[in-house]
């Protein structure tokens, strides 16, 4: 699916050397900032605001699908060693919540604050940062944190923002149908034919380049205000992320490989789509628009030292 060369590349640097640790990073970071700076750059030539709705759309509803069924179905999950990835993706989103409960600042709208903090950008921001730090090996477990995150985030997360009326909403999700069908197929993969496959793959292919255009093509066209407080909430939503990841360590028997990736997720910035769903329920739109522009401008330099510390120490 990917290019093995490059990652062979990037990951067959020798790690014990401050300077190559550093290019290490710069080759895992660099592609995710050009990408998403292509589309700040086109999006800010326009004269009018590009519509990216449709595109989107496509690619939340077909694209994504794709690559989660063709990479569950290329990397068969086994219940019984990755129940401990799983309870830990579940963990490090219910546990900051808990923690963001107690520390919420009295300015703002409480559902907005919680969901902003528990969901993070699993998709256009960590499935490419997943994939270059730890490799195409690990695509499966990536591919397993970002279907819960999604399904969570269209079932816990839209019950907290609107209450109990849409709490079998996730049931809607391409992605999670697209997970099943993977999880169910994998064993039964070689009477799949394989134009069809291929033709899952492509599609799937195309999802995290334009996930990271898309995430430049919003960035340019909304405006930071209130920076302030919007950095204190981003620096809570760190410290919560980062006080989970010793209980989930030490509760789960983890494998390396598992804890940099839950370590990552973690700290993650905020989701496009928190956005999207409190403007969607007229839930402090603006407060949140803000949260997240600025977290993710915050990755730029958050992200690098998370990926630093996860090759480094565990």
């Amino acid at each position: 699916m990917f290019s093995s060369g490059i990652f062979a590349r990037i990951l067959g640097l020798d790690t014990n050397r401050p300077t190559r640790m550093l290019l290490k990073l710069i080759n895992i970071v660099t592609p995710v900032l050009i990408i998403t700076l292509l589309g700040y750059v086109f999006a800010k030539k326009q004269k009018k605001a590009p519509d990216m709705e449709f595109t989107n759309y496509v690619n939340v509803h077909v694209f994504c699908p794709a690559l989660i069924f063709s990479a569950l179905v290329a990397e068969p999950i086994h219940f019984q060693s990755a129940w401990a990835l799983i309870l830990g993706g579940i963990l490090v989103i219910i546990l900051p919540g808990v923690f963001l409960y107690f520390l919420r600042p009295s300015t703002m709208n409480r559902k907005a604050y919680l969901v902003t903090g528990m969901f993070r950008n699993t998709g256009n921001v960590g499935i490419p940062l997943a994939i270059l730090a730890y490799g195409t090996e690990q695509l499966g477990d990536i591919i397993i944190l970002f279907v819960l995150s999604n399904s969570l985030h269209f079932s816990l997360g839209l019950f907290l923002l609107s209450g109990a009326g849409n709490r079998w909403l996730w049931l809607r999700n391409p992605n999670v149908w697209a997970a099943l069908l993977g999880l169910s197929l994998a064993p039964y993969q070689a009477y799949v034919p394989d134009f069809a496959l291929t033709s899952i793959e492509l599609m799937g292919q195309i999802t995290i380049p334009l996930m990271l255009f898309s995430l430049g093509v919003r960035i340019a066209q909304d405006q930071l205000k209130h920076v302030g407080f919007a950095f204190r909430i981003n620096l809570l939503y760190l410290l919560t992320g980062a006080l989970s990841l010793p209980f989930v360590f030490w509760l789960l028997p983890l494998s390396p490989d598992a804890m940099r990736l839950l370590a990552l997720s973690a700290m993650l910035p905020p989701a496009v789509l928190n956005f999207l769903l409190c403007e969607h329920y007229n839930v402090a739109p603006k407060a949140v628009a803000n949260i997240v522009l600025l977290g993710n401008m915050m990755a730029v330099v958050v992200i690098p030292v998370v990926i630093w510390l996860s090759l480094t120490f565990i």
